[in-house]
Parts: C-alpha cells; structure tokens; sequence
C-alpha cells in the first residue's frame, strides 16, 4: 500500500500557478459577505415595509413601487452572494436605487405623509450607504493589470 502521510511540496507541481491564481479569483470577490446579508434584510424589509408603516390604501402607487424596488434590492443580494465576481459590478445600481428611493416619495407618491417620506429616506440611504460599501470593496479587490 501507498504511504499517503507524507504529501509532496505543492510547490513542485506542474499547474501551482494557475491553481494559486484560480484560488485568489475565487477569494478575491468574497470581500463583501457581510454586506450580503444586509442588502437582502434591506430588500426584504422596503417589500413589506408599505404593510408595516401602514401606507397601503393611502399611497396605492408607492405601495408597488415599494414592492418592486424591494424584490430588485434583494435580487441584487442573492446575486451578491451567489456570483459575487460577475455582481459586483452592480453596486453602483444599487446607489442609484437608493437615490430613487429617496426621492420616490414625491415622484411616485401623491401627497405622501411624514411617515411615508421618512421611511423612504431611511430605505435609501441604507441602500446607497451599502452600495457604496459593496463598491468600494469590488473596487479595491478588482485586479489590477
């Protein structure tokens, strides 16, 4: 029988290159993973959050609006998480849906109250502040040529 204990130096094998070099690829993009979790928590909540603040017969429009944006916003996690190397290129959408969903109240809503516009902007800006992170971190870990 073959004495596999003892386990030659890596070093010397013929395609220790390319595995090193696909092993960083596939760690490079995993910067982020505590982002991902956010973003669909966030998602998740902007979705149900015209059933939460209590907006659904006053603000019919935004009541949709919400509910779309929030699926796109988790989407856009489970795409973070799933393929971050191909996703990350994303983030930069991600900021202008949190503008957009600033700004929706006034857009997409007709006469929207305090409550309504105060939630929107806490939406957005959690939104825009995490694309920016998820951004910064896909700019930083984007190889260099």
């Amino acid at each position: 029988m073959a004495n596999v204990s003892h386990r030659g130096d890596m070093s010397t094998h013929p395609d220790v290159g390319e595995m090193r070099e696909r092993y960083a690829r596939m760690l490079g993009g995993r910067d982020v993973a505590l982002v991902d979790g956010p973003v669909f928590l966030l998602g998740l909540y902007c979705a149900a959050s015209p059933w939460i603040v209590h907006y659904t017969t006053s603000q019919p429009a935004l009541t949709t609006h919400n509910l779309i944006m929030g699926i796109a916003i988790g989407l856009l996690a489970l795409g973070f998480t799933r393929a971050p190397e191909r996703m990350y290129g994303l983030s930069w959408a991600m900021c202008a849906l949190g503008i957009w969903m600033i700004i929706a109240p006034w857009i997409v809503g007709s006469a929207p109250d305090t409550g309504v516009i105060v939630n929107n902007i806490v939406i957005g800006a959690l939104t825009l502040a995490l694309g920016l992170v998820c951004a910064a971190t896909a700019a930083k870990s984007t190889p260099k040529p």
